[in-house]
């Protein structure tokens, strides 16, 4: 007896996306649905190509038709990726489909590092992926990516001039790094920066991206109104270290982004040097700067916990190589932020299904 795609669809109602909590046929996730005799093919769209549950869903997928159709059934499946947003066109960048600022309510506790191998993480992952150093005091990317003596370039396109992000290892690249002396401080009153960042992400030429990350200035402060005043950040990730003083500022970084007035989604709390371990004792931890602080913060504001990252010299030495430590494949490093980058992901995923209901795909 020969399968027919609507058994193969009806066993797939029962698999669920466990973050969307809703099956992958009412979810439109289903495509591309092929039965020839026994032989079973189709795609799995993904939210985000950072899934952290895509191997669980493909099992899923290819047990449903197993035990609902056919024990004998050949079932193929893709798993592909479209990444969802939440947002309507953005006036100012209508190919960018999500927009994250990463933020901190103190400086120094590695933002910008988090920043920079978040966007990594997800081009290693397979999405599209820009940066903005938004950082206008104390901008780092430049470093952390290996541009330094890199210059956009400026191009004509539908008869304006657009700038071109430099790209390296995936990511295209703006900063004011680029546009100002390094041996010099940047001493711009704030409504001056302010303009100046705008100007920067609206005139450039994107492309399409799938996540546009944002390096925001540590604390609270006029470019981060102005930021959600010009465009619309789809959500924020908030970077912190144990220590007390730190969680007590990242506290403040959260409530900021809650203002009814701002309204931005907080995706999580990343906790940096998290915990140290020994090159020569790699299973123990020490945490030198307390244990399970932005665990608990997590918790107390109701949100995610996304990440913990050890303190381990080679990070800082990488960022100051221009290679950040993402790239350092299969260390305990690597490993962390790529888990921190499908979280992130993740986060959105569900923030942007909250919003926009996906429509049933044709299979």
């Amino acid at each position: 007896m020969n399968i027919t795609k609507e058994q193969v669809l009806e066993a797939l109602k029962n698999v669920d996306d466990p973050d969307l909590k809703k099956d992958l046929v009412t979810l439109g996730m289903i495509q591309d649905l092929e039965v020839n005799g026994k032989n079973v093919s189709f795609s799995v769209v993904l939210t985000t190509p950072a899934c952290p549950m895509k191997e669980m869903i493909h099992k899923a997928c290819v047990n449903a038709v197993l035990h609902f159709v056919d024990a004998e059934a050949i079932v193929n499946v893709k798993m592909t990726s479209s990444v969802t947003s939440r947002k309507s066109a953005e006036p100012l960048l209508p190919n960018v489909k999500n927009i994250i600022g990463v933020a901190s309510g103190k400086g120094g506790v590695g933002k910008s590092t988090v920043a920079s191998n978040l966007a990594i993480a997800l081009v290693k992952m397979g999405a599209k992926v820009g940066l903005v150093d938004a950082d206008i005091y104390g901008p780092s990317q430049t470093i952390m990516f290996d541009v330094l003596n890199e210059k956009p370039r400026l191009q004509e396109i539908d008869g304006k001039s657009k700038i071109i992000p430099v790209e390296n290892y995936g990511v295209k690249i703006l900063s004011i790094g680029f546009f100002a002396d390094p041996s010099q401080a940047i001493v711009w009153r704030g409504p001056m920066a302010s303009k100046a960042l705008i100007q920067m992400i609206s005139e450039a030429e994107w492309g399409e991206l799938d996540y546009l990350i944002v390096d925001l200035p540590p604390g609270t402060g006029d470019i981060h109104l102005s930021l959600v005043g010009a465009v619309r950040l789809n959500g924020v990730v908030i970077v912190s270290t144990p220590q007390m003083v730190a969680l007590a500022d990242a506290k403040k970084g959260v409530g900021m982004f809650q203002v009814p007035s701002i309204n931005v989604p907080i995706l999580g709390i990343v906790e940096n040097m998290s915990y140290f371990s020994p090159p020569e004792l790699p299973n123990n931890k020490y945490y030198i700067f307390g244990k399970d602080g932005a665990k608990k913060l997590a918790e107390d504001m109701g949100i995610p916990l996304l990440g913990e990252i050890p303190l381990v010299q080679s990070i800082c030495e990488a960022s100051d190589a221009g290679r950040p430590a993402v790239l350092q494949d299969n260390t305990p490093q690597a490993i962390a932020f790529m888990e921190m980058a499908s979280k992130v992901a993740q986060q959105l995923s569900i923030q942007n299904a909250k919003v926009t209901a996906p429509q049933p795909a044709d299979v």
